[in-house]
This record gives C-alpha cells, sequence and structure tokens, in this order.
C-alpha cells in the first residue's frame, strides 16, 4: 500500500497564536495564508531518492574499505541492514539498537544514498560499464585521504546533528563488515532571500549548477539513469566525488568582469555573458565590439556547454566545505556528477575541462571517487536486491 512517505512530504500548518504573560496573540484574519514548505523525502522509490532532490543544506559523505573476508553474503546483510536504518531516519523514528534515539527527529529533509566501488564488484560480478577510478588529469593532485572507497554512504539534511546522528548509526552498523577510510562535510544554500529555490552558489560567489538538465524531463532521465548493463543496475546511476580546493585569496584579486570572463557568466545572477536571465542560452558565436568572443574559447561555460561535448551532459551539484587545521583553512567544492555511464558521459568533459579550462589556475583537485548507485527499493525490500540478494 503506498503510503505518505513515498512521496515528497510537507510540513504541518502554521502555529496561530501564541499565550504569554497572561495574554493571546490573536490571528487577523487577513493574514497571508502560510505555504507549506517540503520537509520530508520519502526512503521509497524506484530510484534512490536524493539523486534528483536539491541539494541539501548539510551534508556528510563517508567511504569505507570493506573488511578482509567481506564476501556477497556479508554485503547483502549489510544492505538490510541500512535500509531498515534509512526508513526509519527518513520518518524521523530512531534506527533499531539506536543508542541516542532522541536525536531522531522527522521533518528535516533526511535522506541517505549508498553507493558502491569497483571493490564490490569483484564479490558479486555484474559491474556496469566504466566503472573504474578515473586516470590522473594534469591538473589533479590526489590525496590517498580523499580517494577511493568500496561503499558509500551521504547523509543530507536541512540539520546538521540530524546529518551527524544518521551517519553515526549506519557507520556502527557497517562496523562488522566495513571501516571508514575518508569523510566529507559540506553545506549548501539552494533557497534565495524570498524563500523560493534558487541554484545555489559556490565559495567563488558563481551560481554554479545552472546547466543541468531539469529534474523529471526525458533529458534528465536518458542523462542520469541507467538503462543499459546489467539488470540490477536499471534505474540506478553513476556518481563521481571530485574535492576540489579553491584559492579563493587569488581570486579575489581578480576583477569582477575577469572572473566574469574566466566563467563565461555574469555573478549577479548566472546569466551566460550574452544573455540577461540565468537560463538564457549561449550565444556561443556572439562577438564584442573588438572582434573578440564575448564567451571565451577557454571560459568554463563554453568548454562544458554539451555543445561543446557532442551533446554529452552530466547532472551536477555541489557542496561548499571548509577544513580548518590550526589557523589555517582550506575552502573548496565537493563536486559531484551523476550519469548513467561515466565512461561515455563524464570522462571526456573532464578531459576537455582539464585541458583548456581558465577556472584550473584557481583550482585543484586533490580527491577522487568513483561509485556506481544502485536503484531505489520499495516496501518490502532493500537496497541492491538483486544484485546480493
Amino acid at each position: 500500500m503506498t503510503t505518505r512517505r513515498q512521496f515528497f512530504g510537507y510540513a504541518g500548518a502554521a502555529a496561530v497564536g501564541a499565550a504569554a504573560a497572561g495574554g493571546a496573540v490573536a490571528v487577523g484574519t487577513d493574514a497571508p495564508e502560510a505555504q507549506p514548505v517540503a520537509r520530508v523525502v520519502g526512503p521509497y522509490g524506484e530510484h534512490q531518492p536524493a539523486i534528483a532532490a536539491p541539494s541539501p543544506k548539510n551534508a556528510e559523505l563517508v567511504a569505507l574499505k570493506l573488511l578482509p573476508g567481506a564476501d556477497k553474503a556479508g554485503l547483502g546483510r549489510l544492505m538490510r541492514l541500512w535500509s531498515n536504518d534509512i526508513v526509519a531516519l527518513a520518518d524521523g523514528r530512531a534506527a533499531p539498537g539506536d543508542p541516542a534515539p532522541g536525536l531522531a527527529v522527522a521533518n528535516v529533509a533526511l535522506t541517505v544514498t549508498v553507493g558502491f566501488g569497483a571493490r564490490v564488484f569483484e564479490l558479486t560480478g555484474q559491474k556496469p560499464a566504466g566503472l573504474d577510478d578515473l586516470p590522473v588529469m594534469k591538473h589533479d593532485r590526489l590525496d590517498p585521504a580523499w580517494s577511493g572507497g568500496d561503499l558509500l554512504v551521504m547523509v543530507g539534511a536541512d540539520d546538521a546533528v540530524s546529518v551527524v546522528h544518521a551517519v553515526r548509526r549506519l557507520v556502527a552498523d557497517a562496523k562488522p563488515f566495513a571501516t571508514p577510510v575518508w569523510r566529507q562535510t559540506g553545506f549548501w544554500n539552494g533557497t534565495g532571500s524570498d524563500g523560493q529555490p534558487v541554484t545555489g552558489r559556490n565559495l567563488f560567489g558563481q551560481v554554479d549548477g545552472t546547466g543541468n538538465p531539469a529534474v523529471g524531463t526525458p533529458e534528465f532521465d536518458s542523462t542520469v539513469w541507467s538503462t543499459d548493463g546489467p539488470d540490477w543496475f536499471r534505474g540506478g546511476t553513476t556518481l563521481v566525488v571530485r574535492r576540489i580546493r579553491m584559492n579563493l585569496d587569488t581570486w579575489d584579486e581578480l576583477t569582477r568582469s575577469e572572473q566574469e570572463r574566466a566563467v563565461g557568466r555574469k555573478l549577479s545572477n548566472g546569466a551566460p555573458l550574452t544573455g540577461a536571465a540565468e537560463h538564457d542560452e549561449l550565444d556561443l558565436q556572439a562577438r564584442d565590439a573588438g572582434g573578440r568572443l564575448v564567451i571565451a574559447e577557454n571560459s568554463h561555460a563554453r568548454l562544458s556547454h554539451h555543445s561543446e561535448n557532442d551533446g554529452r551532459r552530466i547532472f551536477r551539484k555541489g557542496l561548499n566545505y571548509v577544513q580548518d587545521t590550526g589557523p589555517n583553512r582550506e575552502s573548496g567544492l565537493i563536486f559531484l556528477s551523476y550519469q548513467a555511464d561515466v565512461a561515455g558521459q563524464f570522462l571526456p568533459l573532464l578531459a576537455r575541462l582539464d585541458a583548456a579550462d581558465t577556472l584550473n589556475e584557481w583550482t585543484t583537485t586533490i580527491g577522487s571517487a568513483v561509485f556506481a548507485l544502485p536503484p531505489g527499493f520499495q516496501p518490502g525490500g532493500w537496497l541492491a536486491q538483486y544484485l546480493l540478494g
């Protein structure tokens, strides 16, 4: 039976009054009606629900390494445990055995996404095509502390405490099977000053993710969801995680026009330099009065545009991060790229950007990992059931 938790839910009605110091505060009949706010993301579905949802306000990614002796049966037990945890946590209930049940709260848009690294398929077979470590690019300076992993669990929510609590529960349940090898925490603001959803900005001040295919469209579906390969993987996708360090100090030394020319978009609203609004199409042929291309040949917007990449697309998300070590601070972006086929979609785009993107002067990729994300599950089922069952 379908329940409300299978769909985006909404917070309850706003409070209509309050009592204080013996008096009551009444709400006039002409007050604007409170608008429902999406606060619950159901755990069930054809796909893992966080993939198509907006980037969370707070998130933590944990990569784990399988313990010696891990096998297919053990992975199946872990996925059953995690699936039960996911259902409880999304509903605001304590997972089985939770020593801090009061930290499980509802209406914080909590999601959990699970992925498999290449090592999993050494135990199970049926590896999706192209699911291998990415080649090291010329501008990469990869640190093993932020790279690789056999399993991925990514938790997002409106509330940071809920994220920390959910990660603790999931990692604790994985202890007999796997141990963490890296953790990354990030944040994102996808809400404008008027309370409406916006694309969000990275720490360079750029509107980040404008060129994405719109969720729910045929273009999105063909970009993200796998329809080929092993039967168990249909309806799943792949995820590339890239930890990108950003040199904010040298970026801030540029003029605004230099920053915009490097990106190919206006910093004010994300519009292309040839347009007025964020989602205006890029005019890649336009030239200024001096005959120079308005959107430069080596600008990020041009090099990443699907028309410059034989129609290839990805669905990108981001999480800003800061990492403090004593008095020093590292800032950057946890870049998340979803696509049906890493080798066919992401890798050619990555190679093109690595070769010529102007932003390479102010960014350095220091971590890289690739995962297969299985399809979602329905009530009575569990994650990756058709691979591990």
